[in-house]
């Protein structure tokens, strides 16, 4: 009985959580339908409710937002109203901040995320995985030996975690991939790299 409850743990836990998060997406996605005239609504025209129209004029809205300010008029547009944005007392602060961000993780030339790391990590005793970022100018001048900024993810939640400044002698740098540590935070350790199920695969002595 035990393990046929847990066998179908396995399969409906995970099922689940991903139509969970599907529905919670397509659902927040749809919410773009509101943009648009009342007569113009896909449940009104069509006469039924289909969900993920929103994911569709999601797309087209980014993708013609991306057209517009790619081209000189659209640059200069956007680059005035940032700046204007930039101006609004707690709104300049809080868009500024996830500009940075975003730019940094989404930009194909940004510095992201340099190195993957071990620090020590919520004790001497342990070590944890965490990103080499940069460290401001202004900051590693008052250092009198290398330091290195590091941001320590969360498990299961990569985008939440601890950024701090470390001696770089005190981390150890791994040759492992962002890709490859995210996929292992995200997963607490339990999914395998290729490399270590050919490894698991090999006959021991």
């Amino acid at each position: 009985m035990k393990k046929y409850l847990i066998t179908g743990l396995l399969v409906w836990v995970p099922l689940g959580i991903t139509i969970w998060v599907l529905d919670l997406t397509i659902g927040t996605m749809d919410q773009t339908l509101l943009l648009l005239p009342q007569q113009w609504h896909p449940d009104r025209m069509l006469g039924m409710h289909i969900p993920g129209w929103g994911i569709i004029l999601t797309f087209l809205v980014v993708l013609i937002t991306g057209l517009l300010v790619r081209n000189v008029f659209g640059q200069r547009l956007w680059t005035y109203s940032e700046k204007v944005m930039l101006h609004v007392p707690f709104v300049g602060s809080i868009y500024k901040g996830v500009k940075q961000v975003s730019d940094t993780l989404l930009s194909g030339n940004g510095n992201s995320f340099r190195k993957v790391l071990l620090v020590r990590y919520p004790h001497p005793h342990a070590w944890s995985l965490a990103f080499q970022t940069s460290v401001p100018g202004k900051v590693s001048n008052l250092f009198d030996e290398e330091y290195v900024a590091v941001f320590i993810p969360t498990t299961p939640s990569p985008v939440n975690g601890f950024y701090f400044y470390v001696r770089k002698a005190d981390t150890i740098e791994l040759e492992m991939t962002v890709d490859v540590a995210l996929r292992t935070i995200v997963s607490m350790g339990v999914v395998a790299t290729p490399e270590e199920m050919r490894q698991q695969a090999l006959p021991t002595n």
